[in-house]
């Protein structure tokens, strides 16, 4: 008998075969990828929460390591300099040492060189903090700060990270990347309130960063701290891609949102617009 004419639909082990592959394979699978390496940092990152110091036991929960394996690693690293222990006590604790790593980066760092005038002038001029940061996954990290008459807060320095979707800088970064990269960035984002202000609603927070793209700047107050307004412009390359932002924080005892806007948003525009042009020659607006 002729088989019917019209579509047909194939199952089985050669459906399967015909059908393109397309999940990502996990990078950490690779025959190149180093498990040890990766418990180390585990190690070193049992630090980035509260507790300054800890014992072995509380290092290798942090970690999510047995406690052998974090002995041998934390005694590693104690051999190397990283960690130290602290007199007296059965803790442990980073090192300066680590820092030589910061040090590395930031003096390697070509955009922080070019950025460091300009974010000293308007520190100067206008007597407020200035901050420089950098994209890294869903989070802005601060690589330079120059603190105001006024500091509105202490805890922010060099190294200090926040969500991107939450601070006047990042949002304008993110204002200049595809909408793709924006939308990742968002399924990637804790989106947990760091104050009773902070917006936390998907649709909000999309918007905001289109407004930051039609301004040419983001504005957002007490979102990451009370009493804070941040403005922040993104600093882009020859294509115009966000490779950082620039943005001023001022505390609102002292300054309005009209203000801010009024005297500082173009502070921060022109100053971002500089740095472009200062790094990327053929950068044009």
């Amino acid at each position: 008998m002729p088989k019917a004419q019209g579509s047909v639909t194939e199952t089985g082990p050669a459906a399967a075969a015909a059908e393109p592959d397309t999940k990502k394979a996990d990078p950490r699978e690779s025959s190149l990828f180093v498990g040890s390496t990766e418990k180390t940092f585990q190690i070193l990152h049992a630090f980035d929460g509260p507790h300054r110091q800890m014992p072995l036991s509380e290092i290798a929960k942090a970690a999510n390591l047995d406690r052998s394996a974090a002995q041998r690693l934390v005694y590693t690293l104690e051999v190397l300099g990283y960690l130290r222990r602290v007199h007296g006590t059965r803790n442990y604790a980073l090192t300066p040492k680590l820092l030589q790593f910061s040090y590395n980066y930031l003096r390697a760092n070509e955009l922080i060189e070019k950025a460091f005038p300009y974010l000293l002038d308007i520190s100067r001029s206008v007597g407020e903090t200035t901050n420089l940061q950098e994209l890294d996954g869903a989070e802005i990290v601060f690589v330079a700060r120059f603190p105001g008459k006024h500091l509105v807060n202490i805890e922010f320095m060099v190294g200090s990270r926040l969500p991107a979707y939450y601070t006047a800088s990042g949002t304008a970064i993110l204002s200049r990347l595809s909408e793709e990269e924006r939308e990742d960035i968002l399924a990637r984002t804790d989106l947990r309130p760091l104050t009773p202000f902070t917006v936390c609603d998907p649709d909000r927070l999309r918007a905001r960063v289109r407004e930051a793209g039609e301004k040419g700047y983001a504005l957002l107050i007490n979102e990451t701290v009370m009493g804070d307004i941040s403005v922040g412009a993104a600093i882009t390359d020859e294509h115009g891609r966000a490779v950082a932002g620039l943005s001023i924080s001022v505390p609102a005892t002292r300054w309005t949102p009209e203000q801010v806007e009024r005297e500082l948003a173009r502070h921060v525009q022109v100053a971002a617009a500089s740095i472009s042009v200062h790094k990327f020659g053929s950068y044009s607006r």
